[in-house]
């Protein structure tokens, strides 16, 4: 699967609105079935809700997009939340909006905005990563020259995930498949042609919006 956008956790928002209540749940998920054990572990703990709206979208072999208004008026809930998603341009995600109705009625557009918004503060309670697939590599380097590899890693945008310390300093570093001739040859000019990378193998790596590894 090519790199996505996903969420790193699950998410919680609640939202008060003319005395009902929206609570947003959002979780990671790897495929249609982890989606549908997630909406059905939401419904049966949350059995007394009014509605219990949801929405996600996993690619696995192909693209599963699906929501439900659970009775709610067509095109007010289970939709706009998918469009959320869409728009926030995540993955392997899925979000399950619970309404208490509070005795108001809101209208189509004031549901919209409702579970739209409960969506997207789940979604972003839920803290959004990018998943990768990289290679993972070794570079060894003597001391004197790890500040120079050190910055040229930073400054063409590789992830350095861990830093080992002993005669010589280590770096493990991600990088794209398509990127490695271009990595051997900057640590071949920055050590005078001495290229000592092992490739350990292709990894999923996730990185926040800073690029920075996630452990």
């Amino acid at each position: 699967m090519k790199d996505y956008k996903t969420i790193e956790k699950e998410g919680y928002f609640l939202l008060e609105e003319k005395r009902s209540r929206f609570i947003g749940r959002a979780k990671p998920v790897s495929s249609e079935e982890e989606a549908l054990e997630f909406i059905q572990a939401i419904k049966t703990s949350c059995w007394d809700a009014t509605h219990n709206c949801y929405a996600y979208s996993v690619e696995q072999d192909a693209l599963y997009q699906r929501y439900s208004d659970d009775g709610e008026p067509q095109g007010t809930a289970g939709l706009p939340m998918l469009d959320v998603i869409r728009k926030r341009g995540l993955q392997n995600v899925a979000v399950v909006v619970t309404r208490y109705f509070g005795g108001i009625l809101l209208g189509a557009g004031g549901l919209v905005r409702a579970y739209s918004k409960a969506c997207s503060g789940a979604l972003i309670d839920a803290g959004e990563v990018w998943v990768k697939t990289c290679l993972e590599i070794k570079l060894p380097i003597e001391y004197h020259l790890s500040g120079k590899l050190q910055n040229m890693l930073i400054n063409e945008d590789f992830i350095i995930g861990n830093t080992e310390y002993s005669d010589e300093v280590t770096y493990t570093v991600y990088s794209p498949p398509e990127r490695l001739d271009f990595l051997n040859q900057q640590i071949s000019e920055i050590t005078g042609g001495v290229l000592r990378t092992e490739v350990i193998g292709s990894k999923k790596i996730k990185i926040d919006e800073d690029r920075k590894l996630i452990k």
